[in-house]
């Protein structure tokens, strides 16, 4: 039973590595998120959404702890990938909102490293069998986990987006349902002003 309880500690300990937050980034803004590797050879995930704030893209790095740039790109919209991690140290994550004047950006971003804590697992040959059993079982769990809240990270996003959408096309309509009672007003005024003068230029000449 010990081994399946170092088995479960280690598990919690690799889910413990996991950290998510929303953050708001204002315009011309900059900000940077560290996490540190204790171990080399490790796989360093991470997944980021705009969840609102104008065409919904931003600018972001990714430096080892020697300060090399391992992924630079400009106006994404969403990331989600793993990277090696052979150095120990510290990784930084910085999102840049430069290209905007005056929208903020409100971002979901969530980090992981993956130990692999199967090599420091106590040898049982006599519970090999079953501590191979529940290995297979929580990496089984953790993934359907994973997969689970990528998709409702999705959903959220493509919700945000879209109530985005509607909230900029309800405003376009009102401004366009403005503008077009004010040119009817306009052109009603112009034909009344069209009228009163023709009316005058014939009495002028009656007379």
């Amino acid at each position: 039973m010990s081994c399946i309880r170092l088995l479960l500690v280690a598990t919690l300990l690799s889910v413990c590595s996991a950290s998510a937050l929303t953050f708001v980034l204002g315009a011309q803004e900059k900000s940077c998120y560290y996490i540190f590797n204790e171990k080399p050879k490790s796989n360093i995930g991470y997944y980021f959404a705009v969840q609102a704030g104008g065409s919904f893209d931003i600018d972001y790095t990714v430096k080892s702890p020697d300060g090399k740039i391992i992924v630079k790109e400009d106006k994404q919209r969403q990331g989600d990938w793993v990277f090696p991690a052979d150095q120990v140290g510290e990784y930084e994550f910085c999102f840049a909102n430069g290209m905007s004047t005056f929208a903020e950006k409100v971002v979901d971003f969530e980090i992981k490293i993956d130990n692999d804590f199967k090599a420091s697992l106590p040898k049982a040959p006599e519970m090999a069998y079953a501590v191979e059993g529940l290995q297979k079982s929580i990496e089984t769990i953790e993934t359907k986990l994973t997969e689970l809240s990528q998709n409702l990270q999705y959903y959220k996003t493509r919700n945000n987006r879209n109530q985005s959408t509607v909230k900029s096309t309800e405003s376009r309509i009102f401004y366009f349902s403005i503008f077009d009672v004010l040119l009817m007003c306009g052109m009603a005024g112009l034909q009344v002003a069209v009228v009163q003068l023709f009316f005058k230029g014939s009495r002028k000449q009656l007379v």
